[in-house]
């Protein structure tokens, strides 16, 4: 089931606004088919970092590659839909008046992918996070973690090379954490995606990650390889 990943290159990435500085001279490499956690208090520059990767903000200075092509620099920024990337946010991001299926089956639909091919890759999207008998509900008939359990499908569904984890799972109780982390670190692992994984939760980073950057004011503080 392992699809194509990829490598990430960041090179003298720089990020201000409004003359103040969120990003301060960011190097990092993430190896292909590996996760990297961004690990960090609210304001230390991860979630600007993780909209650099998506393509949603340009870079004031610095590179961003995915593998040997340049996604963004100072002039130039790949937009999100061509980067062949999935996003997992901390809210779920679901419409409300769409099945399970329907919503998982969203982004295949925006890449003309026909019906029968979309059905095969919904349901196994949704076999891979345990779902497959929810297809026909909709989000409101859902707990927290089935809702952050079909964002994951939506997410994975079209075999994306890069996967981004915005503080997934902030939003449920500890245990819920716990057991949904231990589902993400296997879907990555059995699919080989590379990864980048946003969170203030330490026991999540060491949980999922091959490689935790901790990130202050900033900066790159501390890395920790395993």
């Amino acid at each position: 089931m392992k699809g194509d990943s990829i490598s990430i290159h960041l090179s003298g990435l720089r990020q201000r606004f409004n003359g103040v500085s969120v990003l301060d001279g960011i190097d990092l490499d993430v190896r292909a088919g590996t996760t990297l956690a961004l690990l960090g208090p609210s304001g230390c520059g991860k979630s600007t970092l993780l909209k650099l990767l998506a393509g949603l903000l340009r870079p004031d200075e610095g590179r961003v590659m995915f593998g040997s092509e340049t996604v963004a620099d100072a002039s130039q920024c790949v937009p999100p839909e061509a980067r062949d990337l999935g996003m997992v946010f901390q809210d779920y991001a679901l419409w409300p008046h769409m099945t399970v299926a329907g919503n998982v089956s969203f982004p295949l639909e925006m890449r003309g992918v026909p019906r029968a091919e979309r059905a095969t890759a919904v349901a196994d999207a949704l076999a891979l996070v345990g779902l497959r008998e929810m297809a026909s509900r909709r989000p409101s008939a859902l707990s927290g973690g089935q809702q952050q359990r079909v964002a994951l499908a939506r997410a994975i569904v079209a075999r994306p090379r890069v996967l981004l984890f915005d503080e997934p799972l902030s939003n449920l109780d500890a245990p819920l954490r716990a057991s949904l982390c231990e589902e993400i670190r296997a879907v990555l692992a059995q699919l080989g995606t590379t990864a980048v994984y946003v969170t203030h939760d330490r026991a999540e980073a060491d949980a999922l990650a091959h490689t935790i950057v901790t990130l202050s004011h900033g900066r790159v503080e501390h890395t920790v390889h395993r």
